[in-house]
């Protein structure tokens, strides 16, 4: 069984996260996906964010309403029940300490976020651990998954190890001692969650940024008004 891990604050979950899942899974052999949003987010303005519950509520409308991934999308609460802040490691630990041994775990994550992996908690951990899938942006050129000066090289080559090689049969960067990373490109939506609650407070539609379920219930909560 191959499980992705796709985390996030999912503030609110919208149209580019879905499309990221679908590509994931038509480009990569993964079984099933578990999206975890996060309860207390370390790296994040609080300000701003609804709480866990509503967060969660909008991923499982989503899910529930998109027969394209609700097949293989599990949406996990194991950061909503885990007091104190949500971090990845101990979520992939969890995950590794009570599925089968025969199991394997892949971490999806957006190129920033993965650029930004060094600031989290324990993060060299993550390369003896777990693979990750990088999702990049294929217009950019810096972030071509085959050329030498990509941000996912110069990244690993700067802040993990200077032994990773790209390895263009498996489309990532094989190391011999530490995890692959996997990178695939997906053309992304002009959507992001900050545009969403900016929308919402400056009374703009959104109709056309999340699912119309999420849109609903953000009006419904009076959520970033």
């Amino acid at each position: 069984m191959r499980i992705g891990f796709f985390g996030g604050t999912f503030n609110p979950i919208h149209l580019g996260h879905l499309k990221a899942i679908k590509k994931v899974k038509e480009e990569f052999p993964l079984d099933k996906i578990y999206i975890i949003p996060s309860a207390m987010p370390p790296h994040k303005d609080r300000i701003d964010v609804p709480n866990a519950d509503e967060r969660y509520e909008m991923v499982s409308l989503a899910v529930k309403n998109d027969s394209a991934i609700k097949e293989f999308v599990e949406i996990s609460d194991v950061e909503l029940k885990r007091s104190g802040p949500s971090y990845t490691i101990d979520t992939v630990l969890h995950y590794k300490s009570i599925m089968p041994a025969d199991y394997s775990f892949y971490l999806i994550l957006g190129m920033d976020a993965f650029l930004e992996v060094n600031t989290w908690k324990s993060y060299m951990d993550f390369f003896d651990i777990i693979p990750f899938i990088v999702i990049t942006r294929p217009e950019a050129g810096n972030h071509k998954t085959t050329d030498k000066g990509s941000a996912v090289e110069e990244f690993l080559f700067k802040k993990i190890s200077g032994q990773y090689r790209y390895n263009s049969k498996l489309c990532g960067y094989i190391h011999d001692n530490k995890k692959t990373i996997f990178v695939f490109d997906v053309s992304p939506l002009d959507i992001s969650s900050t545009m969403i609650r900016n929308y919402v407070r400056e009374g703009k539609k959104i109709s056309s940024l999340v699912p119309p379920e999420v849109g609903s219930f953000i009006e419904k909560k009076g959520l970033y008004s």
